[in-house]
């Protein structure tokens, strides 16, 4: 354990933890600097945001509720691909006929010193402090085959969300339970599967991007994300979820799925290749855009990447393309 880890560890108060998240956000242009894999530092940040979150929750909730409770991080946060922090993410699954008793004003303080620590309430609620998010585990059951089998518009994006859940303190054993219900209900429902990976097909395929990304002096935006990185990471998601796979990241659910056959290898390989291409273009531009004191964001104008690294874009996405495209043959999304 290193000495953040311990100091995190080690913090006597909330208010103990904004500069030691400081610390953590300062590490990541120097692990950059160092030539470390985008992957690794992604998972270096992630164990330490974990440690933290995990503390603020200690700190802030009744041990009752804590022992009674598993508290996870949704999203890329629960998929250990977040390294600079957007919004809060996350969740309470509560033991069914415990009392629960402070859990509202717990979920309050939590969120409230997580904002303190750099992450702003999420902009859609997901978060404890919205009772949707905070339930036993009979109304999370509930919740969860209104997601898959509802009418809800939202109920897909928030299933999506779920499924990158990872536990971080309290009885993981409540969101095993719950991942356990969600792949009964999911399995052999091919229609709805086909519905759920359509949303990595729904941001289309501009045509002038790929010529702007030979052009020197474009400088209309690409959003990386939109194009690249969600692609990938939802089509992943689905199949994870298609086949019963519990790994939370993405580079784990593509070798699990790779060993199960439901991938090729190579182009599992090239979809690994492509992300970690993207979310170092991405991480790179953010940071950029934080030093000259701007809000971090997805959007990058091709004109300001050196030639190699334009060339790496290109190439992965090119691969997102392909990938998008063996998606839409695998889950017949022509038919939709």
């Amino acid at each position: 354990m290193d000495e953040l880890a311990a100091s995190l560890d080690a913090a006597a108060s909330p208010a103990a933890l904004p500069p030691l998240a400081e610390r953590i956000a300062e590490r990541v242009p120097l692990r950059l600097a160092q030539g470390a894999p985008v992957d690794a530092i992604a998972a270096e940040v992630s164990a330490l945001h974990r440690r933290l979150i995990a503390r603020v929750w200690a700190l802030v909730a009744p041990p009752p509720l804590v022992a009674d409770s598993c508290l996870v991080v949704m999203g890329s946060e629960g998929r250990g691909e977040q390294i600079l922090k957007t919004d809060q993410d996350n969740a309470l699954v509560l033991r069914e006929g415990a009392a629960g008793e402070g859990a509202e004003a717990a979920a309050r303080r939590f969120s409230g010193a997580l904002a303190d620590c750099g992450w702003p309430p999420c902009p859609g609620g997901i978060m404890v402090t919205n009772p949707l998010w905070r339930q036993p585990v009979s109304g999370f059951r509930a919740t969860i085959r209104d997601w898959l089998l509802g009418a809800d518009p939202e109920g897909p994006m928030r299933l999506a969300i779920f499924c990158d859940a990872a536990p971080v303190a309290g009885d993981a054993a409540l969101l095993a339970e719950l991942r356990d219900f969600l792949d009964a209900l999911a399995a052999d429902n091919d229609a709805y599967l086909a519905r759920f990976a359509a949303a990595a097909d729904q941001f289309g395929e501009p045509g002038p991007w790929w010529t702007r990304l030979g052009a020197w002096r474009d400088e209309q935006p690409l959003d990386l994300k939109k194009l690249g990185i969600f692609p990938v990471v939802h089509g992943v998601r689905t199949l994870a979820l298609q086949h019963h796979v519990h790994e939370l990241g993405t580079a784990a659910r593509l070798a699990r799925l790779t060993t199960l056959g439901a991938v090729d290898g190579t182009l599992a390989g090239d979809l690994l290749g492509a992300l970690r291409v993207l979310m170092a273009t991405r991480l790179a531009h953010q940071l950029r855009q934080r030093a000259a004191g701007h809000a971090p964001g997805n959007e990058l104008r091709p004109s300001t990447l050196a030639a190699p690294e334009r060339a790496a874009l290109r190439q992965a996405l090119s691969v997102v393309k392909r990938w998008r495209a063996w998606l839409r043959q695998h889950f017949r999304l022509d038919t939709l």
